[in-house]
């Protein structure tokens, strides 16, 4: 490319300053803005390295750069895009796009700890200029291409992680949307005003709603048939007028700054490491850096700036699924945009005839012959660049004609598509559709319909008071003009992980790789083969987000063996997460066990965070060696609390592992007969303390009472001493009415109070009318008893029963609501306690409630007996006294002779001694001699 002509933009600059005299009342600020326009345009023209500034998805960007690469055949291309990603780009063959180059790394180094995991993605489309290069040079011969943008390290060096704001256009997320995640995206080409009055000025005058309807009327449509000097010069100027009257964002420009400075850097240091000739390279960037005033612009620029080194951060690469949706979520574009300017380039394509680029085998493409790469048309001589831009903008815009069957066409397919999606819509709405679209064309000063045009009037003509089915009009509209397409990573571009785990369900023939749900039957009993299958999936399930691997039929239980499954699996729908997990390993039970390392050794898990991992690792790795591991680390997270927020979560871990080593081990690992023994230490220390703490709740206290009596079996065989615990409830003096009641059942479980003695102080409370109010705090209380105390489960029906018989309305109404939440909160374990003595207690039948009395209102009524006389006096024997017929029978069965005695009062502790006086004269004889 040679350099324009002497003074080739004199005309314009004369032609731009008298317009600034003559609008803002003499030479200025204005003046000084329009003749730096044409300084910039001027500067990159003459630039002996070709500069061909783009947009991002562009279809004008990606038609210029196919036409550009046939008559220029460069053999060198610098590529704005991140120069770490450069690896990837052979893999795009394997893919069908639209697809995404990502840089992630979960282990950082040299990053604030809050930023893991970091991650960089940068979408590549077919209708886009980078891909037109990236499918150029790697599909042409000795064409060589050099990816100069600072690495995804630097990205973050630079700039801090937070998600990028989308714009006032950008669509709710969905599944389609967030194909990307949380990562940073890297655009080649961001061209959007970044002066919200220069956006707000050209909307308003444009006549239209957002940035990408003015952008695809006022630059793509313009563009489309234009040259390549025209369009060069044109993108050039649109760069350098949103560059200078971008806001004064210091961080953002100096980024901006740095960036052209590091890509500059990195091209001289190319050519003067290759030799390259300036004239054989093309440098592809947006627009907005073409415009670039650093003095490291240009191959002759300055070299001062000084690249930092990258942090000992490890970055691994690979290419994950996107889509339409996607990208404009990402980068703040109205939704459908995307989908819009697909369909923009396959219509320029049809229409210009130009050939564009396609990697060879790639799917989703038409093949491209060998015979159009061997038969490039020889370099066309560099011929001096004109001024093209005063014609282009003195020129009026070309007024298309009106495509009457496309529109047609248009207003049928989408009152054909609202009909499927329920709508009552006929003939007349396409008619309707037809000529409000060229109507509110006209409105907006133009002759042809855009696809946004038609898209208001199928809203306006179509659209009713509630959306009948799933999707609106607006919606059809974006399907119907292409559709959000998402791409595919193809199996060869997978990382190890995600083609091992592929490999391993191939047996079950569900084409794994498509978008879709697909239901997989294994009958493990009859096919014990297939439980490696399950293995896999329940590791997928537990890795994967919600929905890739989902089952609808079975468990994975401690101790369970599985028999027959169902699942929906959808690992195509969630490619970029099976791809990101093989960024951590090699195979999904490498990366499970590193995940429960990371979770159990964080430096601030908690006892029953170990515990959960301890779980994990014998459910879906059977591993006794890291289950042991885990276990010992617990111990040690446990002896290290000072709360008891984990206490209910750690005792249900605990009894089901407990109840899983004693059923499938000969005998308990040793880290659980130490995590027993400390725990009960432990929980008896902080006891007292936990009964008056506030921050203590009541279930928590629970957990810890349930946790000593449950576990105090095994604790008493391994050595602890039961007087911890009497000395820490002895020591234990809580002033709130449900922790008092959870002590006395503790008490009573202790069998320091009894529980005729807890049944007089509950009759005591009743009794107080000022303590009645409080009256249902004591009763949950008494719920959350049932953790530790079980056996109490008849007292606690006798409770409630007695507080709904004698609290008043104003009392007992308000505390439903918490006894409710009490047992929905605990429902596993109190509620099945409380019905089954329930059922025990009250009568089967409604008939027989009237008459019932309940039985502890029996043990109340019950007069004091009389003195014991006769044979009936004997204690212990009342039954046999009243009814002695069958000790009669049973003493005729076996041979025994003699009769009923009555026994007169007073003590009868010496009648057996009486009778066999032989073993008190031994003793004493023994105690004599000694």
């Amino acid at each position: 490319m040679s350099a324009p002509a002497e003074g080739a933009f004199t005309a314009l600059r004369t032609q731009l300053q008298e317009a600034a005299t003559a609008f803002a009342d003499g030479p200025g600020a204005l003046e000084g803005i329009l003749r730096g326009i044409v300084d910039d345009v001027e500067r990159a023209v003459r630039e002996p390295l070709e500069i061909f500034p783009v947009c991002h998805h562009s279809p004008a960007s990606a038609l210029a750069m196919a036409r550009r690469l046939r008559e220029r055949q460069p053999k060198v291309i610098y590529l704005e895009l991140c120069e770490d990603m450069a690896p990837l780009l052979t893999e795009l063959r394997n893919c069908r796009l639209p697809v995404a180059v990502q840089a992630f790394a979960s282990e950082i180094d040299g990053f604030p700890a809050d930023w893991s995991p970091l991650s960089v993605v940068a979408p590549v489309t077919e209708a886009s200029a980078e891909y037109q290069a990236i499918a150029y040079a790697l599909d042409t011969p000795g064409v060589e291409l050099v990816l100069v943008d600072r690495s995804s390290d630097h990205v973050f060096q630079w700039e801090t992680p937070a998600a990028q704001e989308t714009g006032p256009d950008a669509p709710a997320a969905d599944d389609g949307s967030a194909l990307h995640g949380d990562a940073v995206g890297v655009e080649i080409g961001d061209l959007r005003p970044r002066f919200a009055e220069l956006e707000e000025h050209l909307l308003r005058h444009g006549r239209v709603r957002h940035w990408s309807e003015w952008w695809h009327q006022y630059v793509e449509v313009p563009l489309g048939d234009s040259d390549h000097d025209t369009y060069r010069q044109v993108m050039l100027l649109i760069g350098s007028l949103f560059r200078r009257l971008a806001p004064g964002d210091a961080r953002r420009v100096r980024v901006d700054e740095d960036r052209e400075r590091y890509m500059w850097t990195r091209m001289r240091e190319h050519l003067a490491a290759t030799g390259a000739d300036p004239a054989d390279c093309l440098y592809v960037c947006g627009a907005f850096h073409a415009a670039s005033r650093v003095e490291e612009f240009g191959v002759h620029g300055s070299d001062t700036f000084t690249i930092t080194p990258r942090t000992a951060t490890t970055w691994r690469h690979g290419l994950i699924p996107s889509s339409h949706a996607a990208v404009e979520a990402q980068f703040g574009l109205v939704a459908g945009s995307v989908s819009i300017a697909a369909t923009e380039w396959a219509k320029n394509l049809r229409r210009t005839g130009v050939r564009p680029y396609r990697l060879e085998g790639q799917a989703g493409t038409r093949k491209s012959g060998r015979a159009g790469k061997s038969a490039l048309p020889a370099p066309a001589p560099a011929a001096p660049a004109a001024d093209r831009l005063t014609g282009f903008l003195q020129r009026p815009p070309a007024l298309d004609a009106l495509d009457e069957a496309e529109l047609l066409g248009w207003s049928v397919q989408i009152v054909r598509a609202a009909r499927r999606n329920g709508y009552l819509a006929s003939t007349a709405d396409a008619i309707a559709v037809f000529e409000t679209s060229i109507l509110l064309a006209g409105m907006r000063d133009r002759v042809k319909p855009t696809p946004y045009d038609f898209q208001d009037a199928a809203v306006t003509c179509i659209e009713k008071d509630a959306v009948p089915g799933r999707r609106d009009v607006r919606r059809l509209v974006e399907i119907m003009m292409g559709g959000d397409r998402v791409g595919q990573v193809g199996y060869d571009a997978l990382p190890p992980l995600a083609r091992d785990v592929h490999d391993r369900l191939a047996p079950l023939n569900l084409k794994l790789q498509q978008r879709g749900v697909r239901r997989a039957l294994l009958d493990i009993a009859a096919r014990p083969e297939l439980e490696r299958y399950s293995d896999v999936l329940w590791m997928l399930h537990r890795l994967l987000p919600q929905g890739a691997a989902r089952p609808i039929m079975g468990d994975r239980s401690l101790g369970e063996r599985p028999i027959q499954e169902s699942w929906d699996l959808a690992l195509g729908s969630h490619q970029r997460a099976l791809v990101e997990l093989g960024y951590e390993g090699v195979s999904i039970e490498q990366v499970l066990e590193q995940r429960l390392r990371r979770t159990a050794y964080a430096p601030q898990a908690t006892a029953a965070q170990v515990l959960e991992t301890v779980e994990d690792a014998v459910r879906y790795l059977r591993s006794r060696r890291l289950a042991d591991e885990l276990g010992t680390r617990a111990l040690e997270v446990l002896a290290g609390e000072r709360t008891v927020d984990g206490a209910p979560e750690v005792l249900r871990r605990i009894r089901r592992l407990l109840a899983h080593y004693r059923t499938a081990e000969p005998v308990l690992p040793p880290w659980i007969e130490s995590f027993v023994k400390t725990g009960y230490a432990h929980y008896c220390t902080l006891l007292p303390t936990a009964f008056t703490d506030e921050d203590a709740t009541v279930r928590q206290v629970a957990a810890m009472l349930g946790f000593l009596f449950s576990m105090e079996g095994l604790a008493l065989s391994l050595g602890c001493d039961r007087t911890q615990l009497e000395l820490a409830l002895a020591q234990s003096h809580p002033a709130e009415p449900s922790r008092t009641a959870l002590l006395w059942a503790a008490q009573t479980q202790l069998g320091t109070l009894s529980r005729a003695a807890l049944r007089e102080r509950c009759d005591d409370l009743l009794a107080n009318p000022l303590v009645v109010p409080a009256y249902p705090r004591y009763l949950s209380g008494f719920l959350h008893a049932l953790e530790p105390v079980p056996a109490l489960a008849d007292f606690v029906v006798a409770a409630v029963s007695n507080a709904f018989a004698r609290l008043p309305d104003p009392v007992l109404l308000p505390w439903l609501p918490t006894l409710i939440t009490t047992l929905r909160s605990g429902g596993a374990e109190l509620a099945p306690l409380l019905i089954r003595e329930a059922g025990r207690v009250f009568p089967p039948r409604l008939a027989e409630l009237d008459a019932w009395t309940p039985p502890w209102r029996l043990a109340q009524e019950r007069p004091p007996s009389a003195a014991p006389a006769g044979r009936a006096a004997a204690r212990g024997v009342a039954l046999l006294a009243a009814r002695p017929a069958t000790c009669d029978a049973l003493a005729d069965l076996l041979g025994c002779d003699g009769a009923w005695e009555n026994v007169a009062p007073g003590p009868q502790g010496t009648v057996l001694l009486t009778h066999h006086p032989h073993t008190a004269t031994a003793l004493e004889a023994l105690l004599a001699g000694a």
